[in-house]
């Protein structure tokens, strides 16, 4: 089960209080939670990342946001289960790629790729997802990709790229589900975005108010986070532990309420 970007501490404290139940419901053996937005809108430190794993977590993945709270920075640097994008320049803390072995002796690699279209000009993703799948190759043959980007057009790209070589590309980053999910013809289960994790009475997490005085004025302000309507958003994937294909994707929406978990 793989939860779409957590926006601010409201949500991760809904989505702490569920997701056991959620892993049940959804017979899930191994979760995967995108973190980057949990801190404030921004980042995520080390006692939120407890909190996900304490509740269920195995890996936790993130995004550009994550460089925008330097407080981050320790986190990426000593837990190797909290990843940030691998094309970004290595001499930034962190890793982009970690493999995770279950009681029943199965391993699972997760890999965290940013995108370039629309926002920064780090390292090509597809020739980082070539590299990162060499050194995979001989560990597992499970492997679930977080393709962080803007455009979709680069992360549909992305999905026919591994299709075949990874068990599944899930976008993240726009925070609105999209309804295409599907199995690739060679395996790979893909959508172009898991959706959010957060207050849905929002502009994709913000403040309404906010979002709206930056389109109108085209200045600057404070970015708030939203309140009320609460949701959790994802993918359920059915990976064959033999072959490490795809056998199905389900998108997921959890309504949890407009109060905050106190």
């Amino acid at each position: 089960m793989f939860i779409g970007d957590v926006v601010g501490e409201p949500a991760l404290k809904h989505l702490c209080a569920q997701l056991t139940t959620l892993a049940t419901k959804h017979n899930a053996e191994f979760v995967i939670v995108n973190g980057e937005n949990v801190w404030d809108g921004k980042g995520i430190n080390e006692q939120e990342a407890q909190m996900l794993f304490d509740a269920g977590a195995h890996v936790i993945t993130t995004g550009n946001h994550i460089w925008e709270n330097w407080k981050s920075r320790p986190l990426l640097a000593t837990n190797n289960r909290v990843l940030r994008p691998i094309n970004y320049p290595r001499e930034n803390p962190g890793r982009g790629i970690t493999t995770v072995a279950l009681e029943d002796g199965l391993s699972i690699a997760v890999l965290q790729l940013q995108g370039r279209v629309y926002m920064q000009p780090i390292d090509c993703p597809f020739k980082a997802a070539d590299n990162a799948l060499q050194k995979l190759a001989a560990q597992t043959n499970i492997i679930i990709v977080d393709f962080h980007a803007e455009a979709t057009a680069e992360k549909i790209a992305m999905g026919w790229h591994l299709d075949g070589r990874v068990s599944a590309v899930l976008g993240t980053h726009t925070h609105i589900q999209t309804n295409d999910a599907r199995i690739l013809p060679n395996g790979t289960a893909y959508i172009t975005d898991v959706g959010m994790t957060g207050p849905y009475n929002s502009v994709v997490g913000m403040s309404k108010e906010v979002a709206l005085k930056r389109f109108m004025l085209q200045t600057a302000h404070k970015y708030e986070l939203a309140k009320g309507d609460y949701r959790i958003n994802g993918a359920v994937i059915t990976i064959n532990a033999d072959s490490g294909k795809a056998e199905s994707i389900t998108p997921i929406t959890e309504y949890c309420g407009d109060d905050e978990v106190a």
